[in-house]
Parts: C-alpha cells; structure tokens; sequence
C-alpha cells in the first residue's frame, strides 16, 4: 500500500511555472501508474496527466499538452509535474494519485478516471494571478 506526498504548489503570476513532486513511500512505485488530477472550487476533479510504471507511456489532457510534463523517478519514489506557461485557469488544488492495476501498465486502467485510482495524496494548492 503506497502513500503519497504532493509539494510545490503556491502562488504565481500568469505565464510562471511550478514543479510539483508527489513522494510515494510504502510501496514498489514502479509498479504503479501515477498521475495528477487537479479540482477547481465549484468544479469535478480533473484528469491532467499520467505516466506508466516505467515511464513507457505518458499521456495529457488537452489543457495540459504542450505545457506541463509528468515524470517519474522511481529509484527515488517520485513523480514530478512541470507546469510551464500557467494560466488563471490552471488555479487549482493539484493532487497525485496512484494505481496498482495492471501492475503499473495500463492494461485495462481507464487512466483518465479518477475512480480508477486506490491512492491519493492531500493535494497541492496552485493560485495563478492575472
């Protein structure tokens, strides 16, 4: 069972960027597939981006491609979000999940739901200004 830890949220001005790390700790983090959610006051929580076990497959919302990237180090437990080029519309509550179907692939994982995820971090709070 894994645990996970989101920080590097915060506020910044539009067009800035952010990292945000997720920490996992409690299991072999190769052998899920992670992502990052965010949810917006007054809004469902929302698919942003998620990446395989081993990095194999990365996939993004239309909101995010071009501007954040998702990545994983597993020697470390960690997945990472760069969110460049922010927008007021990026303000949200950022959260990390994890799921262990599949074993980390995505066999069979309907990866942009967030039903489809077991684990889930506290969330990161992200505040673009105009």
């Amino acid at each position: 069972q894994v645990q996970l830890v989101e920080s590097g949220g915060g506020l910044v001005q539009a067009g800035g960027s952010l990292r945000l790390s997720c920490a996992a700790s409690g299991g072999t983090f190769s052998r899920y597939v992670a992502a990052w959610f965010r949810q917006a006051p007054g809004k469902a929580r929302e698919f942003v981006a998620a990446i395989s076990g081993t990095s194999v497959r990365s996939s993004y919302a239309d909101s995010a491609t071009g501007r954040f990237t998702i990545s994983r180090d597993n020697a470390k437990n960690t997945v990472d979000l760069q969110v460049n080029s922010l927008k007021p519309e990026d303000t949200a509550v950022y959260y990390c999940a994890a799921s262990s179907s599949g074993g980390g692939t995505w066999l069979g994982l309907r990866y942009t739901t967030a039903g489809s995820y077991g684990y889930w971090g506290q969330g990161t709070q992200v505040t673009v200004s105009s």
